[in-house]
């Protein structure tokens, strides 16, 4: 009942709820701002709320369909713009503070002529034409305007000009003002009234001859000319109707896809997870013959079920939200195979075997290590949720939903199928089709042969340290190549109409005044170039200067990261790497013991090392997306050991006396049979996102790939060794 209920669910969630699409995979610009405090107001919580409010209103002014912004902490806002791809205008309407003040002309200044002591409410600020001017305190401000709108005056020849309508007091402020202003003699600076936006005067006009000094200007409105063009004239008539923000406000990351990047990396993810499945299904079913095809039914259910949880949640998901759901395909794999390989030791060592009796003990038997290493990979999705931000933390969500999904395929699901399957009279008499119903031909040639892998246990170590050593000196040597994430800067990629030669690429941007960039290709019309923090005119500068080496280059893909916020994700990456070794030992320091966890921790924090050394050997870019990866590896890395150390436990609760090295060995025998299976299921996933993912997750497939034989052979040579070593010496 809870299985049919669970994919009943599931089935209507899936097809009435959509799931969000985050903008790498739809296409569109995120922009994160950081709130800053002045000498009037702290950028707490509660500015931070007032500012988003503003910030609403400019941008369903933007005219965007279905934007998103929302407060994240104390200090940042998170503003997505599905479909913008030219952030600029955007991040212009967002960034200004849109402080509106009208004034008095006082008259000219000159270059030494500042604000005297007594007079502290005068200031100083150049024209349109650069004349610097005098003006008074502020009259009126954005507070007294109703609204304002774009017009263009046609028969004068004024052209786009902004009419503002003031309200309530500010009528009889602006005919007060405006009447000052009359009383001085035409052309002299004093008849002008100078209308200022974030202390820029962007009108100041003279009073009109017709009125009359004291009386002003009636009506409460008035118009803002000036050299606009039509999108300068909207996003003035926006700043003002938005208002002004109640403190000023930094932009600290700015992300843009594009569209068609967007619709490709969909597509290849579709076709990794079709291909990945498709091949896990194949080899689990022609290892476990009945009993895999049914795994490969859960698994389809498992699918089902994870997206349905994505939907009725309102996850977002992002470019590595759906590689973190192509890869738990292949974990959902590792809770099956344990169960199936449990349930044919059983069949082998009892006297009269019956399938349905062996399943039910596999089930039994598996249970503690399935348990154990779910929980050790929901460790490292929960901190990626907590300590990482944007598509990363995407990806600790899908990866999350994800191990919950496949612990309910295999224990439920699965295991409804498989009873309902071995009580069936025919398979009864026929127990071979089950697939359990013999040891497979890893453990039968492990059953002849008997290896003591354990004999040497210090040839296994000093292996290991060489790999250890081997990739640390990778790091020294070669240095890390921290992505635009973790060093802040700007990030921008191209897809090019010819293939364009990187060298020639970086001679042309270094003439163009930008000799630190970095030009890296990828395929025959990918151009990447990295650089420091640039403004968008800088930017607009580097894609001319790229659009002057080929026909036709289209931007894909921007991202800009401030210095701070860079500073803070490296930070933040460290601290995530840390937590997870610590949350990792104190976890299998409670299941298990203090020597068992150490050694799996141990073997986990070379891991770890070995990846990195190997990207720094490579010269691959660590960023978020590899950050990802790495806590996957984690997770998946004291998967392994939590396996082998579940199967030392409990032979060393059975047989007492026996020395420690012959139970590890026989531990490490007795669950190789998994290892190798759910290994090669996890490596036809990683193979396919690697093939088939496209250029932005083959690298994330490859940092898998690496993790998925370094964990695999750590688990059984790193940390079963190192047990054994530190149980001599205890």
């Amino acid at each position: 009942m809870i299985a049919l209920a669970a994919v009943a669910l599931s089935l209507y969630v899936a097809l009435t709820v959509p799931v969000h699409l985050g903008l790498d995979l739809r296409g569109g610009t995120q922009i994160v701002l950081e709130t800053r405090p002045t000498a009037d107001a702290d950028a707490d919580g509660e500015a931070t709320d007032r500012t988003v409010e503003v910030l609403r209103g400019r941008v369903d002014a933007l005219g965007v369909a279905e934007p998103s912004i929302a407060r994240s902490g104390d200090d940042r806002i998170v503003v997505e713009l599905p479909g913008l791809q030219d952030p600029r205008k955007a991040s212009d309407v967002l960034g200004r503070t849109a402080q509106l003040t009208f004034h008095q002309v006082l008259g000219t200044a000159t270059d030494v002529d500042e604000p005297l002591p007594e007079r502290p409410h005068e200031r100083v600020i150049a024209d349109e034409s650069g004349r610097r001017l005098r003006l008074g305190a502020a009259s009126l401000t954005g507070g007294d305007v109703e609204r304002a709108a774009v017009g263009f005056d046609q028969q004068g020849g004024a052209g786009w000009h902004v009419t503002v309508d003031f309200k309530g007091a500010g009528e009889k402020g602006w005919a007060r003002l405006t009447g000052d202003a009359a009383c001085h003699p035409a052309g002299e600076p004093g008849r002008r009234v100078a209308i200022v936006l974030d202390d820029k005067i962007v009108s100041s006009p003279q009073v009109s001859p017709s009125v009359a000094c004291r009386s002003g200007i009636s009506g409460g409105s008035t118009q803002i000319t000036g050299t606009f063009d039509d999108s300068e004239a909207e996003e003035l008539a926006l700043l003002i109707n938005g208002g002004a923000l109640p403190v000023p406000v930094e932009t600290v990351e700015q992300r843009t896809v594009g569209p068609t990047l967007g619709a490709q990396a969909i597509t290849a993810g579709a076709w990794a997870a079709t291909v990945g499945t498709a091949l896990t299904a194949l080899f689990i079913i022609a290892v476990y013959r009945l009993m895999g095809l049914l795994a490969t039914v859960a698994l389809a259910c498992y699918g089902l079920i994870s997206y349905a949880a994505l939907a009725a949640l309102g996850a977002t998901l992002t470019l590595p939200g759906l590689a973190g759901f192509v890869l738990a395909i292949g974990m959902a794999v590792d809770a099956n195979v344990l169960v199936f390989e449990r349930a044919r030791e059983e069949y082998a060592s009892r006297t009269r075997p019956t399938p349905r009796s062996s399943l039910a003990a596999g089930f039994r038997s598996a249970f503690s290590a399935i348990a154990d290493s779910n929980v050790t990979t929901l460790i490292a999705a929960g901190l990626l949720f907590f300590l990482a931000s944007g598509p990363v933390r995407g990806f600790g969500v899908t990866l999350g939903i994800g191990v919950l999904a496949s612990m309910l395929s295999a224990l439920v699901i699965t295991r409804v199928l498989a009873d309902f399957a071995v009580t069936r009279p025919r398979l009864h008499r026929r127990p071979h089709l089950t697939g359990i119903a013999h040891t497979g031909t890893v453990r039968a040639r492990l059953a002849r042969t008997a290896p003591n892998l354990m004999r040497h246990p210090r040839r296994w170590l000093a292996a290991s340290a060489a790999a250890f050593v081997l990739a640390a000196s990778g790091v020294a040597v070669r240095g890390l190549d921290l992505g635009v994430e973790f060093t802040g800067g700007r990030l921008v990629e191209y897809a090019t109409a010819t293939p364009v030669d990187p060298d020639r690429a970086r001679t042309a941007l270094a003439d163009a005044g930008f000799p630190r960039a970095v030009v890296q290709t990828s395929g025959e019309s990918r151009l990447t170039i990295r650089t420091g923090h640039l403004t968008d005119t800088q930017a607009a500068t580097v894609t001319d200067t790229v659009n002057g080496l080929t026909r036709q280059a289209d931007k894909v893909r921007d991202e800009a990261i401030g210095p701070s916020l860079g500073k803070e994700l490296r930070h933040g990456a460290l601290i995530a790497l840390l937590v997870a070794l610590g949350a990792q030992l104190v976890y299998l320091a409670a299941r298990f013991r203090w020597l068992l966890g150490t050694s799996a921790v141990a073997a986990l924090a070379h891991d770890v090392v070995i990846l990195i050394g190997v990207f720094a050997w490579l010269g691959k870019p660590v960023d978020g997306v590899f950050l990802a990866a790495l806590l996957t590896v984690v997770g998946y890395s004291v998967n392994d050991s939590v396996v082998v150390f579940d199967r030392i436990r409990e032979l060393g609760g059975r047989d007492r006396g026996k020395p420690f090295a012959l139970i590890a060995n026989q531990a490490l025998l007795g669950t190789l049979p998994r290892t190798v299976n759910t290994g090669m299921g996890a490596a036809f996933i990683l193979a396919a996102l690697a093939v088939l993912g496209g250029d932005t997750l083959t690298d994330f497939a490859l940092a898998l790939l690496i993790g998925l034989v370094v964990g695999t052979y750590s688990s059984m040579f790193t940390a079963t060794p190192l047990a054994i070593e530190l149980h001599r010496r205890a």
